[in-house]
């Protein structure tokens, strides 16, 4: 399935029906009048978050999206039928954006939150309705109230709570194939990772979701290499893990590069509590690697988590750390068999920065 993180969309809510025009007519039947009946109301336009979904992709075939007008009124008093709301499910994370990006129409961060994000219109009245004393025999009907309608943006930020995040080639895939059940790509070039990718790590008989984003170069808020784009989804983290390449040109460089971009995104990300780890240290001595650490520490790391994501040496002391922000879970057993997580507690304060 290919992933899709932004997509533009026509919305329209369904017109309410017409009212009718009718006079009772029936044998036997000495007094007649009107008997117009109301017509019915237009379906509504409702978003909700359903599991099991993470992408947008199915918005890039079916961009256009109305609901159906409700049904005319009838003789004999009788209220057209309403139409049904037109439903559309996306993905938790979610966001509806207007047209020009500059509002938050909704927020989907649970399962089965809804939203009633477009209203149908009113159905019109007939002309019973407009009967009275001194006008017994009324001709006047309304037509239904139009629906509204909209471009709006859907936006997935991916829920997760700890994100990953360091320069094209820092070993980002690698880290999170070693952690958790993900199966990114590992290659031996620039931007292997194309798209964001989801791992759920089990450390210490605890769980947490793991981010990993297309490594970043300087420049990217400006629209380098792949961009700033896929910030977004590690802005609801919790704390963000900086893998630095050893093996790199400069470890320090690298390390204000990346800080550099997430200043420049703003979202409050320069702000988030970030690990920061010395990764590929298969790749050199002890000494190096100490000095590498000392130089991170001299330019505003309170500590260095030297690790190797492809030997997994030093990475229970990185999960240790990283399980300090998290807030405790217990998974409890409910009577349909399903896990329930219980006594949250607030996450962490130690900050590395």
């Amino acid at each position: 399935m290919h992933f899709l993180d932004q997509a533009k969309i026509y919305l329209k809510s369904g017109a309410g029906g017409p009212g009718a025009v009718s006079f009772r007519r029936e044998k036997y039947v000495e007094y007649g009048g009107p008997d117009g009946g109301n017509g019915g109301k237009g379906g509504d336009v409702v978003f909700e978050a359903v599991a099991g979904l993470n992408t947008l992709i199915d918005f890039r075939y079916a961009q256009h999206f109305k609901a159906q007008r409700g049904a005319h009124g009838m003789g004999k008093d009788r209220t057209g039928a309403g139409a049904p709301d037109l439903e559309i499910a996306v993905p938790v994370g979610t966001q509806i954006l207007s047209e020009d990006k500059d509002e938050i129409l909704a927020d989907f961060t649970e399962v089965g939150q809804r939203v009633v994000l477009l209203e149908g219109g009113m159905g019109g009245r007939g002309n019973a309705s407009y009967k009275t004393s001194t006008n017994r025999a009324p001709r006047q009907h309304q037509p239904g109230i139009p629906g509204e309608e909209m471009w709006v943006w859907l936006r997935l930020k991916l829920l997760a709570d700890v994100g990953l995040l360091g320069l094209p080639n820092a070993g980002k895939s690698t880290f999170i194939n070693q952690v958790s059940n993900a199966q990114a790509k590992v290659g031996d070039y620039a931007f292997t990772t194309l798209v964001p990718k989801l791992g759920v790590v089990r450390h210490h008989g605890r769980e947490f979701v793991l981010a990993d984003i297309p490594g970043l170069i300087e420049g990217a808020a400006d629209g380098a290499g792949i961009g700033d784009r896929f910030l977004g989804h590690i802005e609801r983290c919790r704390v963000l893990i900086h893998l630095i390449d050893i093996a790199g040109a400069d470890p320090v460089e690298a390390m204000r590069i990346v800080e550099g971009e997430l200043e420049a995104y703003g979202a409050g990300l320069s702000d988030k509590p970030r690990l920061v780890a010395l990764n590929k240290l298969d790749l050199a001595d002890a000494e190096l690697g100490e000095g590498f650490a000392d130089e991170l520490k001299a330019a505003g790391a309170a500590e260095v988590f030297r690790i190797s994501g492809a030997t997994g040496e030093g990475v229970d002391r990185l999960l240790d750390a990283v399980l300090a922000y998290l807030p405790d879970r217990t998974a409890t057993e409910t009577k349909g068999g399903e896990v329930e997580v219980v006594d949250e507690a607030e996450p962490g304060a130690w900050s590395p920065f």
